[in-house]
């Protein structure tokens, strides 16, 4: 995919109602994004997707929503006060900064200015807890969801009376003051994850390891509908690892602007645990009662990015087509934009259209269908304009399904489905419509 087609698919979020810069009005605030009708309900698709992949079917992975500002202890004790930090540059000439790594000359990207000298940036964003703001009273937005799963782990232990291995299963919000986000949503300063620790008995976490990479890849392909040729697993080079990892693996999408993660599993052996219980003085040690032994389980970490699984799914979605495919006239050639969705994931599933808005006959028994599929289905009743056009704009922003209500449905109590991929149409009763659409 070209880097045009990205500003394409920027420029169609917006006007689809998928993605709006946040605080717009005022011009906006970089590396914060706001969700709009169409993509809350995207995002909330993903967002149950995963969870039913990852915790509803299986019986030895728990859910969670811990804290978004915790203890600071917690995270000094996960490293993060120390060394949570990417290298910054300023410019002397016009104050920008820029990360260090990132740039491919010494001098600035912006105005060619000299640069100062390099020094490590803190990425994580400082609040206060209580009325006084000092330095006892300081915390911290997490930077990660992982954390708060670590220092759950006893209570979940405990109380799901669970035995190794098992998982702790979040979604939630996290925030780092990025040096240079960009990307449109790729790389924010607020974002969500959906992250799972799965604990293991030492010695058996490279099989772990293996095993979700594969679950992983699968859940992208076979339930979100990625096409498998975007998607690869790569396993980092021992210069990329964490000093604590014993192996991991970026799944990486192929964006338009080239391949670059959207998920991490990793190998962390016992090193947050360790921490934790050395900071806390609390002992975090599982007991097996087979075989009698204490020790503190390894782990194995499925972190995947809501933001950039978004804009993956879209961007894999996004084709252009030549135009025709709903009006009959041969002249248009223009292109049309088409968002080809998984079913289970598409914002709007159903769209009911009646034929003609100007028969009440027809509308009512167009309104009577909608009130009947919106009880289970997200759906979309829409009456404005001539029928292709209504076919286009929903084409246009991934509804599998529409229903049209004529004539003949008021005698005949059926209506025509028109699939959104093949623009095949079939008559079918209206007592049939859930279940052939559920069936889809």
């Amino acid at each position: 995919m070209e880097n045009n087609s990205f500003e394409k698919i920027i420029s169609f979020a917006k006007r689809r109602g998928f993605v709006f810069q946040s605080s717009d009005i005022y011009g906006g605030i970089g590396g914060f994004y706001d969700f709009g009708p169409l993509g809350i309900e995207l995002r909330n698709n993903i967002k149950n997707s995963w969870w039913n992949y990852m915790v509803r079917q299986r019986d030895n992975v728990f859910g969670l929503d811990s804290s978004i500002i915790m203890n600071p202890n917690v995270w000094k004790a996960s490293g993060h006060t120390e060394t949570f930090s990417d290298p910054l540059s300023e410019c002397k000439k016009c104050h920008k900064r820029f990360r260090t790594d990132h740039l491919k000359e010494n001098n600035c990207p912006e105005c060619k200015g000299e640069l100062m000298e390099s020094r490590n940036f803190n990425l994580m964003f400082r609040t206060f807890v209580g009325p006084v703001e000092d330095s006892a009273s300081m915390a911290y937005l997490r930077p990660e969801t992982a954390q708060g799963i670590f220092v759950n782990y006893r209570n979940i232990l405990n109380t799901q009376r669970t035995k190794i291995p098992f998982g702790i299963a979040q979604v939630g919000k996290a925030f780092r003051n990025e040096i240079t986000p960009g990307n449109f949503i790729f790389r924010l300063r607020e974002f969500e994850q959906m992250e799972m620790e799965y604990f293991v008995e030492p010695g058996k976490e490279d099989e772990a390891l293996e095993y979700w990479v594969e679950q992983r890849m699968n859940w992208y392909v076979d339930i979100l509908g990625i096409k498998r040729e975007n998607l690869r697993a790569r396993k980092q080079e021992k210069d990329e690892l964490a000093h604590y990892s014993k192996g991991c693996f970026d799944i990486e999408y192929n964006f338009p602007v080239g391949w670059s993660e959207i998920e991490g599993i990793a190998s962390r052996g016992d090193f947050d645990l360790s921490q934790h219980q050395k900071f806390s003085g609390e002992d975090l040690n599982y007991f097996d009662d087979q075989t009698k032994e204490k020790y503190l389980p390894y782990v194995v970490e499925p972190s995947c990015g809501l933001d950039r699984t978004f804009l993956a799914v879209l961007c894999d979605a996004f084709t252009e087509v030549e135009g025709g495919r709903t009006t009959t006239t041969e002249s248009n050639k223009e292109k049309e934009f088409l968002l080809k969705l998984n079913s289970n994931i598409a914002p709007i599933k159903v769209a009911v259209l009646p034929l003609v808005k100007n028969k009440e006959e027809i509308t009512n028994k167009a309104k009577e269908v909608y009130n009947m599929l919106k009880k289970n289905f997200s759906c979309q009743y829409d009456e404005t304009g001539a029928i292709g056009r209504r076919y286009r704009r929903q084409d246009e922003i991934g509804t599998p399904f529409a229903v049209t209500i004529d004539f003949d449905s008021i005698i005949n109590d059926d209506v025509t489905l028109r699939n959104r991929d093949t623009m095949e149409q079939q008559r079918v009763k209206i007592s049939d419509l859930t279940s052939i659409i559920n069936e889809n």
